[in-house]
């Protein structure tokens, strides 16, 4: 049984992948581009995102049957997962950025590049999206898993469209601030993943959880 509801795997998704983390992403696209530019990334990274996160929703059980992953060895993994990348917010360290691999050529591909892995492909989101779906049989509740995630993907793309001007003109020091509060809410959501995954195992805790 997924150790989520369906409004707290919203919440899950708005916490990994939603405007809080995303816009900090968007806002580093945007120092070298032009708002027009930067709305076309964001239609082209959020569509490509809403995409690999339903195929992912779809294919979970494909998946882990596949690499026999179990369903407690998921929630314990993306718990650590969830709580390395928050502590690391949490001390200004940036995992999971673009490799400096040279500038493409194509300002568009180059912007879904350096959105790959914070966004388009995020780690966290798609661990999320995976333990949401653990357990669950029926393509009734994937379903509302993938329209969960897209909905919050169409968040992001509504407010980097509405706030494209203000992102290019967001100080780094303003971005550093929302990157550490940002970690201190994603370390509580790993933590709680984690403890769910030592409950599925049968280790008792003291009190409720």
């Amino acid at each position: 049984m997924s150790p989520f509801n369906l409004s707290s795997a919203f919440i899950t998704f708005f916490a990994v992948v939603g405007p809080p983390k995303v816009l900090l992403s968007f806002a580093h696209v945007a120092r070298d581009r032009t708002s027009q530019e930067l709305i076309r990334v964001a239609l082209v990274s959020s569509a490509i995102a809403a995409l690999l996160g339903i195929v992912v929703a779809y294919s979970s059980d494909f998946l882990t049957d596949f690499f026999h992953i179990g369903d407690e060895s998921l929630k314990l993994a993306g718990g650590l997962i969830f709580t390395v990348y928050a502590i690391a917010l949490v001390l200004g360290l940036h995992l999971g950025g673009s490799q400096d691999g040279g500038e493409l050529p194509n300002q568009l591909a180059e912007g879904v590049r350096e959105l790959l892995l914070p966004f388009v492909a995020s780690p966290l989101a798609m661990t999320a999206v995976l333990v949401e779906t653990i357990g669950e049989n029926g393509w009734g509740w994937n379903t509302t898993i993938a329209v969960a995630y897209t909905a919050v993907v169409a968040i992001d793309l509504v407010c980097v469209i509405l706030l494209a001007p203000v992102l290019r003109r967001t100080h780094q020091t303003s971005l550093e601030v929302l990157s550490r509060l940002l970690g201190l809410l994603l370390a509580a959501v790993g933590v709680e993943l984690f403890l769910a995954g030592l409950v599925s195992l049968g280790v008792p805790m003291g009190g409720s959880h």
